[in-house]
């Protein structure tokens, strides 16, 4: 990714893609389910506090959001000892393929680590294990879960 004018912020630096975030999220992962859209944007609103974690990554052009993703506590059930994860990344498809969701993925995990913790996790489908992998991300196991998900980590170097 080499757009001079693509940002990547914090979400509390940009407070205002908060309802985007929550749009998306809840759309991709948490309306199919029946989830009520108010329970993902207080999750999101979470993230405008002063805890190190949870906290949102923002890719944006000026006004324009491009993409997200977040770094929360847990992120699968069946890990609850691992954390923090990166979780529900986002990039808006017309947008996709441009290496945008790598970029907000590395922030992500350099932030999360920038906090002091040893280990960052994230967890995804295994159609998506070689683009992580590509990311510097480590695959620790297959198959987690319901889903059969694959679970990656990122530790400080």
């Amino acid at each position: 990714m080499t757009d001079p004018s693509l940002a990547i912020s914090n979400l509390r630096d940009v407070p205002y893609f908060a309802d985007d975030i929550a749009d998306r999220v809840w759309r991709a992962w948490w309306e199919p389910r029946g989830f009520p859209r108010g329970h993902i944007a207080e999750l999101v609103a979470g993230s405008l506090g002063d805890d190190h974690i949870p906290f949102a990554i923002v890719a944006h052009r000026g006004a324009t959001f491009i993409g997200t993703a977040s770094v929360i506590e847990s992120d699968l059930d069946e890990r609850p000892a691992l954390g923090p994860w990166v979780a529900a990344v986002w990039v808006e498809p017309t947008f996709r393929g441009l290496g945008i969701g790598a970029s907000i993925v590395r922030h992500a995990a350099q932030a999360a680590l920038a906090t002091g913790v040893e280990s960052v996790y994230l967890c995804a489908l295994p159609q998506k294990r070689a683009f992580y992998q590509r990311g510097g991300w480590q695959l620790d196991e297959k198959d987690v879960g319901e889903s059969r998900l694959d679970v990656f980590s990122m530790r400080r170097s």
